[in-house]
């Protein structure tokens, strides 16, 4: 039998904030396998393991800062929010592991999965669900070496860790402490179960064209994130035509478009599901030296590119069905959910503004009122179609059955 218990406190301490946590969890007399861990950048991390440690040791945990706060079933919360996932499943298995991602991530991603196997006392078994929270940028090559153990057989779900103001000071929640550029891997072996769904929450409008030149070779950091030209043009001047002249003001002298462009992403044709064509979304993030295009996602030279557009409302509904989509995945439905994770794109939830409320709203409808935790990141991973992959401006939801 699992269990899913989600606990939020806010308070600008973390001190005071882990107290209000411990209150809550005291109360609920819970014994878990697994801990999801979620905050604002502003919280002391090595205060929030030291509290974990102490608290349940030996637990595998894996989290770390979400875009100012966290969301669940009872509402969205504050940047000064700590929120906890508590997985108890006495007839499962789980573990993880963690470490800065190093020279190779690749490398790194795969050693950590041996790890996490290892501590999960499953070495060699392929598990049920692979869930990953690591630093923004490289996500594709630990996508890579993950898939050098388990191809696409299993699952890989999770995010990018995100800040409350896009300076960089995100950090990631391991077993062994908090990092700065780090990866943390969990292995999940569910006596319930498991739902999944990775979807975004745009469409197409018209425009497409080819990537003609990228700039490095895809093996170091933001390697391969610096679209030269699509369509033998500069890329930036392509992408402003799609979108109607809205980055004018910024192409002479370049620099930051992320809230520009969040309604506006890149889509690229991931194959179709009930002969709807699916894309994995790509966030422009600046525009670079020469107008070239700088994003939050890697692209390969030749590859199509479409022009998406999205809105507010759509966005807010997509969370619910996302969600709805992970729970109808289970033996028996949601009818035997015990509650769920949702990974949330930051920058979507920049831009839906004052409609968060009904993010998390479709989120808990669509669950029933069954308990979830969500974080705001910067990437998402996720797995459809049958394959495992990393995209932006995305929803991936786990649905955990009874």
């Amino acid at each position: 039998m699992v269990e899913v218990r989600s606990y939020v406190v806010s308070a600008p301490e973390t001190e005071a904030a882990l107290e209000s946590l411990d209150a809550k969890i005291a109360a609920s007399d819970v014994a878990p396998s697994l801990a999801y861990v979620f905050y604002g950048s502003g919280h002391d991390d090595s205060v929030i393991h030291a509290f974990l440690s102490r608290r349940f040791p030996g637990l595998p945990v894996i989290g770390g800062t979400s875009c100012a706060g966290v969301m669940n079933e009872e509402r969205v919360w504050d940047a000064h929010s700590i929120g906890m996932l508590l997985i108890e499943d006495s007839d499962g298995d789980y573990g993880a592991a963690a470490a800065p991602l190093g020279p190779d991530a690749a490398a790194t991603a795969a050693e950590l999965l041996t790890r996490a196997l290892d501590n999960a006392g499953c070495a060699g078994e392929l598990p049920e669900l692979i869930w990953i929270y690591q630093a923004p940028g490289r996500e594709e090559q630990t996508i890579a070496g993950l898939r050098s153990i388990v191809g696409d057989r299993c699952p890989i779900i999770g995010g990018s860790s995100a800040d409350d103001t896009v300076a960089g000071d995100w950090r990631q929640l391991g077993p062994d402490g908090p990092m700065t550029e780090g990866l943390v891997v969990a292995v999940l072996f569910s006596s319930g179960g498991i739902g999944f769904a990775f979807q975004g929450g745009y469409e197409p409008t018209g425009k497409s064209g080819v990537v003609s030149h990228i700039e490095g070779d895809g093996t170091g950091p933001r390697s391969g994130r610096k679209v030269v030209s699509i369509d033998d043009q500069p890329a930036a001047q392509v992408y402003n035509d799609w979108i109607g002249g809205m980055l004018d003001a910024k192409m002479a002298e370049g620099g930051n478009i992320l809230a520009d462009t969040t309604m506006f992403p890149l889509g690229i044709d991931n194959g179709e599901i009930d002969g709807v064509t699916q894309y994995l979304l790509v966030h422009p993030d600046a525009v670079t030296p020469g107008a070239g295009l700088s994003t939050f996602a890697t692209l390969t030279e030749g590859t199509r590119v479409y022009g998406m557009c999205g809105n507010k409302q759509r966005l807010v509904e997509r969370a619910g069905r996302v969600a709805a989509s992970a729970a109808s995945a289970l033996d028996g439905g949601v009818d035997n959910l015990a509650g769920g994770l949702i990974v949330y794109c930051a920058g979507c939830k920049l831009a839906v503004g004052d409609l968060m409320a009904g993010v998390s709203g479709q989120v808990a409808t669509s669950f029933e009122g069954q308990p979830f935790l969500g974080c705001f990141t910067f990437g998402e991973q996720g797995h459809t179609l049958s394959r495992n992959m990393h995209g932006n401006l995305m929803i991936s939801a786990i649905a955990f059955g009874r």
